[in-house]
């Protein structure tokens, strides 16, 4: 696509400087938010408009970019009423840069199809201040054609642009390091909780510990929280939740279960339940310290 108008719907802290970004770059944008002010900051910045509806954002725009919080959420923009659906046009694509489930990105993606429309599916790595910069770590997925079409836009957007399969598989890849981290950190998070209720130096069980196999960031960010008292992750236990709740859900739309990831997500659940759900997930240590049988 040669100077395609671009549609984004969701300006939270990492959409609108994603949007930013576009905006240096000179693309022509159509945008919509449920935060006004959030809008009125866009298009302050010239080439922007505020679309009405999905529908009229959708009609309008060539290339259409979602960085929304939930497969719910998407799931009423693409089909609600003047929803994406209803107003796409053909040849048109659809980029979630979101953390979805696959099986709906699946779904939506053979909907879109139907109109003659493709869709990407490509959740992010790094952090707001890197896509302010076209520097994120953008894993996509989805038919090549339609990859290679909107590749350049991505480029713009991302230092690092991989292309992991057929669509759906960002999505999955994305769950999958989530499990992994959030595991990872829920574990070490326990072991630093396990040391303070015994007595244990926490500061000499890391030194143990990170002089192993077992030493990794993760590690690093859990013991600054046990030990030191910093809260550095910045990943709320809310996000984590989500993401857990999807990568079981991903694991049961395959056939099978994860115990692991159900029982991270339990520990999850209950201190989001306990109220802990603006804290990053290293902080659910005081959690596991309070914690009585």
């Amino acid at each position: 696509m040669k100077n395609p108008t671009i549609g984004f719907i969701g300006l939270g802290l990492m959409g609108a400087n994603m949007v930013e970004n576009l905006q240096k770059r000179g693309f022509q944008l159509n945008v919509m938010d449920l935060n006004k002010d959030a809008v009125a900051t866009v298009i302050a910045r010239g080439n922007a408009k505020e679309a009405a509806s999905p529908k009229e954002l959708a009609e309008n725009s060539d290339i259409i970019m979602f960085c929304l919080t939930t497969s719910a959420v998407v799931e009423k923009i693409v089909y609600g009423e003047n929803g994406i659906l209803a107003g796409i046009k053909e040849g048109s694509v659809l980029i979630d840069f979101g953390t979805s489930i696959p099986a709906s990105t699946q779904k939506i993606g053979k909907d879109l199809a139907a109109k003659g429309a493709g869709m990407i599916d490509a959740p992010l790595g790094r952090t707001p201040a890197h896509a302010k910069d076209g520097l994120l770590n953008i894993m996509a997925a989805g038919d090549k054609d339609t990859f290679e079409k909107v590749k350049p836009i991505l480029d713009q957007q991302g230092e690092h642009v991989f292309h992991l399969g057929p669509l759906g598989a960002g999505h999955t890849t994305k769950l999958i390091n989530n499990f992994m981290g959030m595991t990872t950190v829920v574990a070490m998070s326990q072991a630093f909780a396990a040391a303070k209720l015994a007595g244990v130096d926490g500061q000499q069980l890391f030194d143990i510990m990170s002089s192993g196999p077992s030493n990794s960031p993760f590690m690093k960010f859990c013991k600054n929280y046990a030990v030191d008292n910093v809260s550095d992750l910045g990943f709320s236990i809310a996000n984590a939740n989500k993401d857990l709740g999807y990568f079981v859900q991903m694991m049961d739309d395959l056939g099978t279960e994860s115990k692991v990831a159900s029982a991270t997500s339990a520990s999850l659940q209950a201190a989001f339940d306990d109220g802990m759900a603006s804290a990053n997930v290293p902080e659910i240590f005081d959690y596991f310290v309070k914690l009585k049988k």
